[in-house]
This record gives C-alpha cells, sequence and structure tokens, in this order.
C-alpha cells in the first residue's frame, strides 16, 4: 500500500507517545472482517494485482490513449482543486548525454507551451489567486517528474483554464532554442546552490550502495557538461521519446463534482498522442554481491556519520493483504530495534542518535538502512555500539510485553488517522497517490488500513517468533556496505570500516525484562480547580471565547468542528524574548533540545523521558517547546478525551520540572556535531549570523559560537530556566473539536488550578535594527568557491498597532519579490531562488525589517544589490500597475482564507490577545486589509521605509585558500 496506508503509520518515526506494555496481546478492536476482494472487470488500474478493497472515494478511468486519472471530491480546504500530473520519467531514463534532461524539460515546460507564451502561465495562476513555489511546483526524481498544482477558489473556467495549460506544457512545451538558452542559466543556479558537501556525501553513498547499478550515478540535476551541450532538438527528441499519455497519470483531489474533474482530464487530454513507438523502461538491475563493502568521505562539514545499508533486489509483487501483513512484522521489528537505540542514546551511549529504516528505493533495491550520529570522531565505537544492539535484537526474540507496545501505539495512531480523515487534505491525498504509483503501490484509506492491521492482531501475526525471524530477515541481503564520514581525510577509515562490518559481536546487556506501565497519577499533585472570574466573546468572527479564572491565567477557546478529532493546545507563560537578557549570551539556545527531555519531579523521583514515553502510550498527548516574541509556549495536539491529560502534563512541567542532565549533555552534543557544517555554505552562514546581525548583536538573536556550545552544562541550564519556567502570565489556548463545557472544566482542573503567577513589570530591552553601511558586512565560507549569498534590509516596526500597516507590506514584499525573481533568475539566471519577505513582530516594540535575499556567484553581489535597489527606487517613484498590483494580492488573501479553514492559523491570529487586545480587535479586518491596498498605500509605503540611507546589507563570500 501507498503512503496513506498502516505501513505509513507503522514505520513512522518513534515520538514520546508510547503504548504501556501488556503481558498478553493487545486485543484487536471489533471491526468488520476485511475480506479479499477478487479482480474484475471494474478493477481500478492502480488495484490490479491486488486484493484490497479498492478505495471508492476515488474514480480511476483509463482514456483510449492510456492516460490513467483518478479524481475525487475533497473540501480541504474549500474551494480549492489539488492538480497533480506525473510522467513516468526521471534521471533513470537518461542516457550518458542526456544527464539532466528530465529535471532541465520540467523547468522548461513551466516557461511557455502552445497555450501560453514564456511567462506567462505563472501570471495566469496568480491572478486565479496561486502563489508561486507553493501553489504551482514540480519535482523530478530518479523515475518520476510530478507537475503539482493546487488551484484556490476554484471556478469552472479557472479550472478548465488551468487544465488546458497544463495539457499544453506536457504535450508542445516551448522547447524552442530560444527557451532553452533562457533556462539554462536558472537551472545551472539550481545545481550551484545545491550544498557541496551533502551533494558529494549522497553521490557516494549511492555510489557504494547501488554499485553496478544505473542508480550508482544518475542525479536529477544532471552535470554541467551534458546541460550545456543540450540543443533544442536533443532536448526535444528526449520529450518525445518519454512525454506520452501512456507514461502519464493525472490525480485531482478538490472541492467539486468528481464528474467534472473527470471531464476535465476528457477535454483536455484525450487528444494526446505519443511520438513514435514507446519505449521500453530500462533496466534498473538489483544489488551485485562482490562490490566493495566500504568508502569514505573526509567532509568537514559534515558531523562523523555511519550510513549502513543491508541490500535486496527490488521485485514487483502484488501488493496484496498478506503482503502489507507480512511486511507490518518487519516494521515491527525495526520499532522495537529503534526503541532501544533511541532508549540508550538518551541514557548516555557513544552515539547520539541512531536508527533503522526499510524502504524500497527508486525501483532499484529494497534495502534495511541504518543511520548513526557518533558523539565526536569516535564513529567506530558508535558503529560497534550499534551492530551489537542489531545482533543482539536477531539472536534474542523480543518480549511480547515491547510487541503490544508498539501495537498499542500504532493502533492508536491509525485510529486517529481514521478519525480525523474527513479534514485530510485533498493535496496530501493526491501526493500520496502519485507517491503510491512511483513503486507500484495501492492506497487504501485509513479504515481499511487500520482493518488490515486488525487482521494481523486477530491471526497473531506479532509473535516474539515472528517477530525475531522478520528482525532477521530484514538484516539479511545480496550485500551489507557502509559508508563513513570523517572530519578530517584517513587513509585506513576504509580498511577499518571493512573490518568492522564483519567483526563478530558477542551478546550485549539488552534488558527483557518487562517495565510496568506509568500512570497520570504518577505526576505531581495540583490545586483544587480554579475558579472562573469572567466569561466573554473575544472574538465574534469565528466564535472565539474568553475565560479567566482566579488564579491570573486566562483561557481562549473556540469549540469546533472544522478538523475533526483534533484538539489544538498551547500554553503561553512568561514573556519569551523580552524576558531574556540583550546584554549577555544565556544557554536558551539548548531548550529545544533539552527542556522537554528534562522531565519533571514527582515526590516518587523523575519522570524522565522513557518514563513520560510509556505514560503517554497509546493516547493523543504531545508536548512540544518554543519561545515566541513575547511568551514562552508548551504546545500539544491531542482529542477531546486526552485533553485533561495533555493540560495535566503541560501543568505539570510548568510547576514541578526536572533537571536532568542528560538531556543537556546530550543537545551539547548534537550543537557541537552540526557547528561546522554552519559555516561551510553561504546559506549555512546566514543563518548561524544574520538574524543576530539584524538586531545590532542582540544575544537573543544570535546563535552561540563554539566555546559557548562547549560551556553549556546542567547547572547553568537549570538556572536560566527555572525562574522562566515559573515566571506569568499565564494564556491558555484551546481550539478544536471538543465541547466548551469539557474544555473549561480541563482548564479549571489544571491550569486554573496551579498557583498565581505575576507579570514582570520590568520594561523589556530594546530591539535595534543595525546602523547603514556604506559597504556590506562580509562574512566568509569554506564551501564551494563558486557559492555566495547576498542580503539588504530595511527597517519597518513592530507591535499590534501596526498590524494594518504590517499586512500592506505584506503585498509589498509581494510585488517586490516577483519582480526579483522576474529579473534576477528568469531573465538573468543569476539565482535559483531569491526572496523578498516582511518581518513584523507583533510582540516586540521593533525589529521588523523588508529583507531581500539571494544565493548568487561570488562575482555577482554587487549585481545583486544594484538590482535589489533599482526595483526598490522605482517602487518609490512609480504606482505600481493595477494588474501587477492584483497578482500580488490575490494569491495572499487565497492564502489566508485557505488557512482560515484550520485552527492553529486562529491560534496564531489571536495568540497574546488577552493581554494585548489590540490583536483581536485587528482581526476582522485582515482579508480587508490586503484587498484594499491601493497602488497609492505601496508607493507611500515604499516611500516610508525602502530608503537609501536607511538599509543595511550583507554578503558571505568564499573565504580566501
Amino acid at each position: 500500500m501507498g503512503a496513506c496506508s498502516a505501513l505509513a503509520l507503522i514505520a513512522a518515526p518513534l515520538v514520546a507517545q508510547t503504548a504501556p506494555p501488556a503481558s498478553s496481546p493487545v486485543p484487536a478492536r471489533q471491526l468488520p472482517p476485511l475480506e479479499p476482494v477478487a479482480q474484475g472487470p471494474d478493477t481500478p488500474w492502480l488495484f490490479k494485482g491486488s486484493d484490497i478493497p479498492p478505495d471508492r472515494s476515488w474514480t480511476y478511468g483509463v482514456l483510449s490513449n492510456g492516460l490513467k486519472y483518478a479524481v475525487r471530491k475533497n473540501g480541504v480546504p474549500p474551494g480549492q482543486i489539488a492538480i497533480r500530473v506525473a510522467i513516468g520519467t526521471g534521471s533513470l531514463m537518461e542516457t550518458d548525454n542526456e544527464r539532466g534532461f528530465a529535471h532541465l524539460i520540467e523547468h522548461l515546460s513551466f516557461r511557455g507551451s502552445v497555450h501560453v507564451p514564456d511567462g506567462e502561465s505563472k501570471r495566469v495562476w496568480q491572478r486565479l489567486g496561486v502563489t508561486f513555489g507553493s501553489d504551482s511546483n514540480a519535482s523530478t526524481s530518479f523515475t518520476q517528474t510530478v507537475y503539482k498544482l493546487d488551484l484556490p477558489a476554484a471556478t469552472p473556467a479557472g479550472l478548465d483554464e488551468s487544465m488546458k495549460i497544463l495539457s499544453g506544457m506536457m504535450t508542445e512545451p516551448t522547447l524552442s532554442q530560444t527557451a532553452l538558452d533562457a533556462e539554462r542559466p536558472v537551472v545551472l543556479s539550481e545545481q550551484r546552490e545545491q550544498p557541496g558537501p551533502q551533494v558529494r556525501m549522497g553521490d557516494a553513498t549511492r555510489a557504494l550502495f547501488f554499485a553496478g547499478q544505473p542508480l550508482a550515478d544518475r542525479s536529477p540535476i544532471g552535470n554541467v557538461e551534458t546541460l550545456q551541450a543540450a540543443t533544442a532538438a536533443s532536448v526535444k527528441a528526449f520529450h518525445d521519446r518519454w512525454y506520452r499519455p501512456d507514461r502519464a497519470i493525472i490525480v485531482i483531489a478538490g472541492d467539486a463534482d468528481p464528474a467534472i474533474l473527470e471531464a476535465a482530464v476528457k477535454k483536455h487530454f484525450a487528444g494526446w498522442t505519443g511520438t513514435g513507438p514507446a519505449p521500453a523502461d530500462p533496466k534498473f538491475g538489483a544489488p551485485v554481491a562482490g562490490k566493495p563493502v566500504a568508502a569514505v568521505t573526509a567532509e568537514p562539514a559534515v558531523p562523523p556519520l555511519v550510513q549502513m545499508a543491508v541490500l535486496r533486489p527490488w521485485t514487483v509483487g502484488d501488493d496484496t493483504i498478506l503482503f502489507n501483513q507480512d511486511r507490518m512484522i518487519d516494521q515491527i521489528g525495526l520499532r522495537i530495534l529503534n526503541r532501544r537505540l533511541e532508549s540508550r542514546a538518551r541514557a548516555g551511549a557513544s552515539y547520539i542518535s541512531a536508527g533503522a529504516n526499510l524502504d524500497d528505493v527508486s525501483r532499484s533495491a529494497n534495502i534495511t538502512q541504518v543511520s548513526i550520529l557518533p558523539v565526536g570522531d569516535d564513529w567506530a565505537a558508535a558503529l560497534r555500539d550499534v551492530r551489537q544492539t542489531i545482533a543482539d535484537a536477531m539472536r534474542t526474540a523480543p518480549t511480547q510485553a515491547e510487541i503490544d507496545r508498539e501495537v498499542g501505539e500504532i493502533r492508536a495512531g491509525m485510529e486517529n488517522e481514521v478519525r480525523t480523515a474527513p479534514v485530510t487534505a485533498g493535496a496530501l491525498l493526491a501526493d500520496n497517490l502519485i507517491a503510491a504509483t512511483d513503486i507500484r503501490e495501492t492506497v487504501a484509506g485509513p479504515e481499511t488500513s487500520l482493518r488490515i492491521f486488525e487482521g494481523a492482531v486477530t491471526k497473531r501475526f506479532f509473535t516474539p517468533a515472528r517477530v525475531l525471524a522478520a528482525t532477521k530477515k530484514v538484516f539479511a541481503g545480496t550485500a551489507t556496505r557502509a559508508l563513513v564520514n570523517t572530519r578530517t581525510p584517513d587513509p585506513t577509515a576504509q580498511a577499518k570500516l571493512t573490518t568492522a562490518l564483519s567483526a563478530k559481536l558477542t551478546a550485549s546487556a539488552a534488558s527483557r525484562t518487562r517495565q510496568a506501565a506509568i500512570g497520570f497519577d504518577r505526576l505531581p499533585t495540583l490545586g483544587k480547580p480554579g475558579t472562573i472570574t469572567q466569561r466573554s466573546m473575544a472574538l465574534a468572527d469565528p466564535p472565539v471565547e474568553r475565560v479567566d479564572f482566579t488564579n491570573g491565567s486566562s483561557l481562549l477557546l473556540f469549540p469546533n468542528e472544522s478538523e475533526t478529532g483534533k484538539v489544538y493546545v498551547r500554553v503561553r507563560f512568561g514573556r519569551g524574548l523580552n524576558a531574556l537578557p540583550a546584554d549577555r549570551s544565556t544557554p536558551a539556545f539548548a531548550a529545544d533540545l533539552a527542556l522537554v527531555s528534562s522531565g519533571i519531579q514527582t515526590p516518587k523521583g523523575v519522570l524522565g523521558q522513557e518514563e513520560l514515553d510509556r505514560m503517554t502510550g497509546g493516547r493523543q498527548i504531545g508536548l512540544s517547546f518554543g519561545i515566541d516574541e513575547d511568551a514562552f509556549t508548551l504546545s500539544g495536539v491531542t482529542t477531546a478525551a486526552d485533553l485533561t491529560d495533555q493540560l495535566r502534563l503541560i501543568a505539570a512541567k510548568l510547576q514541578s520540572p526536572a533537571w536532568d542532565p542528560r538531556p543537556v549533555a546530550r543537545a551539547r552534543a548534537v550543537m557541537l556535531a552540526g557547528y561546522d557544517g554552519l559555516g561551510s555554505s553561504p546559506d549555512g552562514v546566514m543563518a548561524r549570523d544574520l538574524d543576530g546581525l539584524l538586531h545590532a548583536g542582540d544575544p537573543r538573536w544570535g546563535s552561540p559560537d563554539r566555546k559557548a556550545i562547549e560551556a553549556l552544562n546542567a547547572a547553568s541550564f537549570k538556572a536560566l530556566w527555572a525562574p522562566l519556567l515559573a515566571s506569568g502570565p499565564i494564556e491558555v489556548q484551546v481550539f478544536g473539536d471538543v465541547t466548551q463545557a469539557a474544555a473549561v472544566d480541563a482548564v479549571a482542573a489544571t491550569i486554573g488550578a496551579m498557583a498565581p503567577r505575576s507579570a514582570a513589570t520590568t520594561p523589556p530591552p530594546p530591539v535595534r535594527f543595525p546602523a547603514h553601511v556604506a559597504q556590506p558586512v562580509t562574512r566568509t565560507h569554506s564551501g564551494q568557491p563558486n557559492q555566495a549569498a547576498a542580503a539588504i534590509a530595511w527597517p519597518t516596526g513592530g507591535g499590534s498597532a501596526g498590524l494594518t500597516e504590517s499586512r500592506k507590506l505584506e503585498v509589498l514584499a509581494a510585488v517586490f519579490r516577483d519582480r526579483l525573481l522576474d529579473r534576477l533568475r528568469s531573465q538573468a539566471g543569476v539565482s535559483y531562488s531569491p526572496n523578498v519577505d516582511n518581518g513584523w513582530p507583533v510582540g516586540l516594540a521593533g525589529g521588523g525589517r523588508i529583507m531581500a535575499i539571494g544565493m548568487v556567484p561570488p562575482d555577482r553581489t554587487d549585481y545583486f544589490f544594484t538590482l535589489v535597489r533599482e526595483i526598490a527606487a522605482d517602487l518609490v517613484k512609480t504606482p505600481v500597475p493595477a494588474d501587477e498590483l492584483d497578482r500580488a494580492k490575490l494569491p495572499v488573501v487565497q492564502l489566508i482564507a485557505r488557512m482560515s479553514s484550520g485552527n492553529m492559523f486562529w491560534m496564531n491570529q489571536t495568540a497574546g490577545g488577552t493581554r494585548d487586545p489590540v490583536r483581536l480587535t485587528a482581526i476582522p479586518g485582515l482579508a480587508g486589509d490586503i484587498r484594499g491596498t491601493t497602488p497609492a498605500e505601496l508607493q507611500a509605503l515604499a516611500a516610508k521605509y525602502l530608503v537609501p540611507g536607511k538599509d543595511w546589507s550583507m554578503v558571505v563570500v568564499p573565504e580566501k585558500k
């Protein structure tokens, strides 16, 4: 089955939501038995050879020219239609002289076609509310090219026009020499901007793992030589050979009658005919024994890392119920292994993290891949310890309790998928189906997937003996190979790695003892449920209620069924960045990695991450931490049934935090492992330094240097965070599928029952923008000599009083961005993905900016600044034409409309509203502020903010060697 399947859920990474162990197999839910379905004349093309019941929410069909399609109605978000067109060609279909042609054609298809002149498709779609890059995009893999269009507020005319454009892109794109010469620099820019160390490591990994197969040397981006040598004739020959209706699949999921969607496919694609005879798929080969088993890269910008794979041939079999149930056993075995590896990493192992996964790779191999990030440079010790854990899993069967823990977690996740299926986005459904077709799988609905899983439970597939056999199977194959990356060249590393892969291992001391379940009664007690002091409507549309409690905490509540089965919880406390010192660095940077994992203090001891995992097992309860401008946050996505315990967990963390030193040590190791990588590329340096520089060196926004990371310790971490966790005030947001009474009672019994917290009275530190510089601030990187980056920013403002202006600045940034893309990317081919964005911090008094940024060749940074300043000057001098303004506004308005169908949008809009009511009063004008923006207003804003004497600029160039 495909991505919307039991296997996808079973193989999901472990999170802090695990099921309590049991002494006997977990009983199956009472679901109707899933009977195999026989093949027949009405079996959809996706289900040929499968006995899985087809998902009849889809309408499947095959046109007379061989084109396959699947369409369905889906109103998430309302009004949107998600269209995917997949062509069965990728880099594995290219000859040596065609390297990169599949990806090149993807680019050329967007430039123009028989139905639209060069560059016009983007403008047509902008007028329909489409955002370039997010709503309209494409991707090329080893075996498939997929064109994506999410059409907001789709009308019959908009759908018809879009399908017409897409059909022209597939059948007759403009492949002239003029178009090729214009787009080739853009593709070469995309290639140039890729992270060099990671690309080299990826290439080396494929060369090792897939030695003897085409996949070993067929990157979709191609190479400079073949791209430079491409001609209009050679590119057209590739297009004519592979772009054929019998190699095309169209998937549409949207808010329209399936009959209308089906008719659109037939109208615009039924007349497509292929050129010449249909080509046969090339042979992708199979893993070959006898090739080198080890390889080494020396990339100082990448942390020491071991990638190990056990390879087996990829076979095309029938995607049946039994096949999926057998694979579920494999995944159970890997989940148990990964849980053991993670448990040891948390306790302080020789590795920071390690994990295994099972995958079918580009129709070339079925592999079990193991990734290992060691502590420091001792990769050999980390590999030995991970291999020993694997050997133990292959030698000794897991306990039934371990198995049942995984079964319980999987079941909880799958049942949640069933509950939330009605609000699954159409774009995700379309993506999942397209992904499944690439590896010849079916796609089953959530309930069908659950029934397949429960059938395996009923038939007792998940026993210690069968899981042991599956674990042995997934670590057996044609070849086992591994690559290690070292910080410095080591001529002995390959031999060491080769020896390590065959070293005999003794049994490890892995525990098989039953771990007792932990209930929420282990959490520290809270006070008596809080009393309500006041209730009022904070917002009329949507109806958000405010509830105040005697301890000073407040609740913003929006019960609604827009996302069935989901309840979003966010607890905001303290003052966020406003509470951190501006005159010295602090260990605040480690909070994301260490604060939640440090645990909760109880009368019976510390509940660490391991214990919290068991406590929340089999339930929809999460816990994540964040730092906002004016508050710290603890959040989770839960259900109505689990809401009270979700809030109990957050309240316990706030009231009784523990300070386990191991997560702090792990955070230090993680940050040190990745530190050198930040200096190895222009975008890495920008990520490290830009925010701090844009705030005049304020350490609240600066990244820690190596010395600060090395100095991180549990004592200093606690000294900072203990008082911050105890700070006030507290604002709770509960938005989602829960009743009003249940939500109020849950908050009263938890956050409302905590001791009162007072708000700080000291003024926050000021937020500063750097002074204008005559020459850009210069930083260097140690990466590729043909890479550089440039940024220029103008100061704006901040705070809720300027929300209306900030929204109009979004429109100004959209116009600015579109012009920069057209001139820097499409016309000059200098940068692949330049951007202009508007940042307006609502929770701060200042610090806002409009910024243009892009990766460019080192010798074109001056051109970047000249062009950006030229665009800025024109925005000041000349009103934006009406059509251009509409093309900027409508995508923003449509994005807001789509986002507003979800709870997170309204949570973000109302956040902080109990302390700053201006935020709430500004919400009704959101869309109108953007829609009503005039050319004169934009020109005035440009004149106000895009002032030459106030800009600040920065470049990152290669270091001199």
